[in-house]
Order: C-alpha cells, then structure tokens, then sequence
C-alpha cells in the first residue's frame, strides 16, 4: 500500500482521524500575482489541456515558483520527492510537491506543505492521498525532532484548490475551493498556510 492507495474513510479508520469540514482562514486575503505568473498562466492554459503531467509543469509549479519568490525564497520547493516514513502502514510513495524549510534543495528537511495533483482532475479521489502525505509529513518532522502540531496541504486541478489542513489527529477540509481565476486568493491562501506553520514551529520551539 502506498499514499495513493489511500481514501479518507481509510485514513479515518487506519490512524484515528478526525475528518470535518472548517474555515481554515477567514477572511480570505489576496496577494498580487506578479507579471511573470500572469503570462506564464497564460501561456501555460492553452498547454495543460493535453495531460496530468502539462497541467502540473505549466499551472502548477509556476505559481510555486511565483510564491518562493514573493515570499523571498524561504522555502523549497521539492518535486518527485520519495515521503518513505512508515512503510508497513503505506506511508510511503512520491509526492507532487512539497514545500519545505530545507537550506538545500538535494535533501527533503522540513515540510511544511504537500501540493497534490489530482489524478484524473478528481480531487475527491486526491482527498485521501494528500492526507495521507501530510500525515508523513507530520510523522517525517517528528523523527527530526521538529514537533509542530499541524501541516497544510492542496489537492488542485490546477484550475480548481482544495486547501486541507491536520492538526494534531484532526484533519480539516476547507469548505470552499478556490479556482485559478481567484488567484490572488489561492497564493494568498498558500502563503498564510506556510507562515501558519512557521508561527506555530517557532511556538513550539519557545516553549
């Protein structure tokens, strides 16, 4: 069994989680896109059409790669990348994306989010496996001593986004999703979950 295999009935029952819907933030802000963004989307919507894989390369990682840069590249932007945590519990397999604090780009240190993209532009199917993934995550920054108490996550169409988050053993489903056309709103949303999860780390660790 791997992250993929997992719905989040099985996750429900496999880890004890809580599933519920919840306002992760509100109100929603917006963050300008840059003019760079704006043309590579343009450009890249007529391309993503063609696959899964086009949809991930021309919408998905320009907006990470627009965000790093607004954010002045506190974070790295991991694509690929083997999440092997638990193996025997199937937390295990690649992952989309994961953004992390890492201060290198070679090896995966502190998640802070997994992107998903949805297979078959199904984002309920997506559900399950990015909980999944944000449970390694969460498992993956134990084991390095790093003790926050939640992560965020994404399952996007790349036209549509769908904003998770778990805490503790409680994952959380933000009730509405977010679509390109609001994308002001979704680097916005990306961003707060990334400072979200900075601000509790470092609340973690004063304590």
């Amino acid at each position: 069994m791997t992250y993929s295999d997992f719905t989040l009935e099985q996750l429900r029952r496999t880890f004890g989680l809580t599933v519920k819907d919840q306002q992760l933030f509100d109100p929603i802000g917006s963050l300008e896109p840059t003019g760079w963004l704006k043309q590579a989307l343009a450009n890249g919507t007529s391309l993503a059409v063609v696959s899964e894989k086009a949809r991930s390369e021309f919408i998905v990682a320009p907006i990470l790669m627009s965000l790093r840069e607004m954010l002045g590249h506190r974070f790295q932007v991991f694509s690929g990348t083997r999440l092997d945590v638990d193996p025997d519990r199937g937390l295990r397999g690649e992952s989309d994306f994961i953004l992390a604090n890492s201060p290198t780009s070679y090896a995966l240190q502190a998640p802070l989010m997994v992107v998903l993209k949805a297979k078959k532009n199904d984002i309920e199917e997506g559900l399950g496996q990015c909980g999944a993934q944000m449970l390694g995550a969460q498992l993956y920054n134990r084991k390095d001593g790093l003790f926050t108490t939640c992560i965020c996550g994404c399952v996007t169409t790349g036209e549509l986004w769908q904003f998770l988050r778990l805490e503790h053993s409680e994952l959380a489903l933000h009730p509405r999703r977010l679509t390109i056309q609001e994308i002001g709103n979704v680097l916005w949303f990306l961003a707060t979950c990334l400072e979200d999860f900075e601000r509790r780390a470092a609340a973690v660790a004063a304590a």
